[in-house]
């Protein structure tokens, strides 16, 4: 009898440690999932309230395009990760139902085994009894040995009753989990039903952006190649401006050689010959102060304050695919920042250039000696040509483009070789 409850026992022990630890194990899961799923709805209700205030804005179909496929692709996250819970709740009840069959499996063979203890003292009654137990025995010996038995069993029958009822206890307090637990698959079914119906909502409304959008699409395609068009046509007008710049530093060159030459005309125009060379190649011919100005800028590579206080940027130094298809080369950085932010130069120098863009934008160029920075995409310039300007001087500020974006183009040429900004600005 005795071995036989220590195995259940046992067994109960077990099956609570496995709950334990498969409790925890998906309890951990569901913890994270449900940060995961928080985070996707934050995500979902920030796209309504953009979408909310795209629709308004009828020119902006492509924006709205755009958010809509970002929406459903978290829409579809949700979905997953609503379905992962469910997984979870699932493996929870097969568990719990697992530990409801074992329970009731050791309440049934130990109330079995109880009901054969009691019709056994029911049968051996008057041979269990105390006094016979007493009279009958030869000895105080035998005497003594009866009634340790007869403790000893009327004990281990209460011992049985008591475990009958924590097990059956512990049988209702698994059935109310379980109970719980359909509960809580029911609420994610609904959950998951639910978001599928929003998903197909939003997947029928996207088809209806891209209709609309299908009837502009040959005049976006045409305003992309527009815009490619004129970033050409800037980066063209930036080197010819450069050039410029090359040309004028030569002949100033050249008048002031005329002019402080000495020795005849072979010996200047060797010098000028030399001179010449050597701007065409990769620098500038300076005046003292200008190299000066030059080797500071050169000293303060990777330390240049960036032109906007506010900057993200949106596409890097490099050739890249432009929409309209066709390869460009970003000469500089396309940085975003705030609305309405200004532009400063990055160090201090002269304003050798402002000029209109292609785009009918302001483009402001400052010159620190052999260096040259460009600033592009500017509205209400406040510098002009010979300015003289000191690190983070306001140029100008930012133009706000059709899409609601302040986006501009910041370049660094060591005469006439573009840099990678990212090379020269703080880290």
């Amino acid at each position: 009898m005795g071995c036989k409850s220590f195995r259940y026992v046992v067994a109960a022990s077990v099956l609570l440690i496995f709950l334990g630890v498969g409790g925890g194990a998906f309890s951990q899961n569901r913890s994270s999932l449900e940060k995961e799923k928080a985070k996707i709805e934050k995500e979902i209700k920030k796209l309504n309230k953009d979408l909310s205030s795209v629709r308004a804005d009828k020119k902006l179909t492509s924006k709205q395009l755009n958010a809509l496929n970002k929406k459903i692709k978290e829409r579809e996250k949700l979905i997953n990760n609503i379905n992962s819970q469910l997984g979870i709740i699932n493996q929870e009840i097969s568990v719990t139902q697992d530990s409801i069959r074992t329970l009731r499996g050791q309440i049934d063979s130990m109330k079995t085994e109880y009901a054969k203890i009691i019709r056994a003292l029911y049968r051996e009654r008057i041979y269990l009894s105390r006094l016979n137990l007493i009279y009958d025995s030869k000895d105080f010996n035998d005497r003594y040995l009866h009634r340790k038995y007869f403790r000893e069993y009327s004990n281990y029958r209460k011992y049985q009753a008591d475990l009958i009822a924590e097990k059956q206890n512990r049988l209702n307090d698994v059935s109310k989990t379980l109970e719980q637990q359909k509960n809580e698959q029911a609420g994610f079914l609904a959950q998951e039903q639910a978001n599928r119906k929003q998903l197909n909502n939003e997947k029928k409304q996207k088809e209806q952006t891209i209709k609309g959008y299908d009837k502009k699409a040959q005049d976006l395609q045409a305003q992309l190649k527009t815009k490619e068009k004129q970033a050409r046509q800037l980066q063209q007008q930036i080197q010819r401006m450069i050039n410029e710049e090359i040309r004028k530093a030569q002949e100033a060159k050249k008048k002031q050689t005329a002019s402080t030459g000495k020795g005849g005309k072979t010996g200047t125009s060797g010098t000028t010959s030399k001179t010449s060379s050597k701007a065409s190649s990769n620098t500038l011919s300076l005046t003292p102060q200008e190299e000066a100005l030059s080797k500071d800028f050169q000293s303060n590579k990777g330390k240049l304050p960036w032109p906007v206080e506010k900057a993200s940027v949106v596409r890097e130094y490099g050739v890249y695919t432009h929409p309209s298809g066709g390869q460009v080369m970003n000469n500089g950085l396309e940085i975003q920042t705030s609305v309405g932010g200004g532009v400063r130069s990055v160090f201090q120098g002269e304003v050798s250039k402002v000029f209109t863009g292609p785009n009918q934008q302001k483009v402001v160029m400052v010159r620190h000696g052999d260096y040259i920075t460009v600033y592009t995409d500017l509205d209400n310039v406040t510098v002009k040509e010979g300015n003289k300007v000191a690190t983070k001087q306001k140029l100008g500020t930012v133009h706000t483009n059709d899409e609601g974006k302040a986006e501009f183009n910041f370049q660094i040429w060591k005469v006439n070789e573009c840099q990678n900004p990212r090379n020269w600005l703080a880290k």
